[in-house]
């Protein structure tokens, strides 16, 4: 009989399958990201009602399946459903950005406990506190050193000049550089743009952040695209394509 396994998960998204089951792709504190089938979930009174809702933080029971990608979805027990964050449209978008860009920094089965804690903490922060710029760009740049690609913004991703020997020098943001270049070696470089050094200096300091609360910007409209353009550019290179949630968050001015 295959194994049972139960583990905290976060409901990712999910999709209609035949009349009555549904697919369900969660993010799992001890099994990385997991799609599985929900048999009858459709038409279900007690194995998953209300615990099926993107964002939900839920108790997952399932069994692996032979042969088979999809897991099976035993049960999915409710833990925390933040009825404030899904009541707001401003919110709904941006959580919808989150989960998107942490399902893809992360691989199937991947485990990240630390990826799924980031996720965990930022919908309840959502759930309690108001928008903003700082704990948008804190999520991002968190979940970009959790998964492995932290962007390098103290010197050139190319010949190692340090903003610090060289504080005079221009710099350019350049995601396939995974970071920051000098003046020189931005000119190997088309896909570039510039940052400015106070936008520099506003991304380093987030990037050291450990408490996002603790920390809060209101920067002028240009540093605010500066910001954007650098981020969102650099998360789209690593999941190799458009994030399809950033064009809901554009009508908020978060990207």
């Amino acid at each position: 009989m295959p194994l049972c396994h139960v583990t905290p998960a976060i409901v990712l998204r999910t999709w209609p399958f035949g009349e009555s089951d549904k697919i369900v792709s969660f993010l799992t504190e001890n099994h990385g990201k997991l799609t599985g089938i929900a048999k009858g979930a459709k038409r279900s009174r007690k194995r998953f009602v209300n615990s099926l809702e993107p964002f939900s933080l839920v108790n997952l029971r399932f069994q692996d399946r032979a042969h088979s990608n999809l897991a099976f979805i035993l049960a999915s027990d409710l833990s925390l459903g933040f009825k404030h964050l899904v009541t707001s449209l401003e919110k709904i978008s941006l959580a919808s950005y989150l989960v998107e860009i942490t399902a893809g920094l992360i691989g199937e089965r991947e485990e990240n406990r630390l990826v799924f804690r980031h996720l965990r903490d930022g919908l309840i922060y959502l759930e309690k506190q108001s928008m903003s710029l700082s704990f948008l760009t804190f999520f991002e740049l968190k979940l970009l050193e959790l998964a492995g690609y932290q962007p390098f913004l103290d010197c050139c991703g190319r010949c190692g000049r340090t903003r610090r020997d060289s504080p005079a020098t221009r710099w350019y943001f350049s995601a396939r550089d995974g970071g920051i270049l000098c003046d020189a070696c931005s000119r190997l470089r088309r896909e570039i743009f510039p940052l400015s050094a106070t936008t520099l200096e506003t991304l380093m300091n987030l990037q050291k952040e450990k408490n996002v609360i603790a920390f809060d910007i209101s920067p002028p409209a240009a540093m605010l695209k500066e910001i954007r353009s650098a981020v969102v550019r650099f998360i789209e290179f690593h999941i190799e394509r458009e994030i399809k949630s950033a064009a809901f968050l554009h009508q908020f001015c978060f990207v």
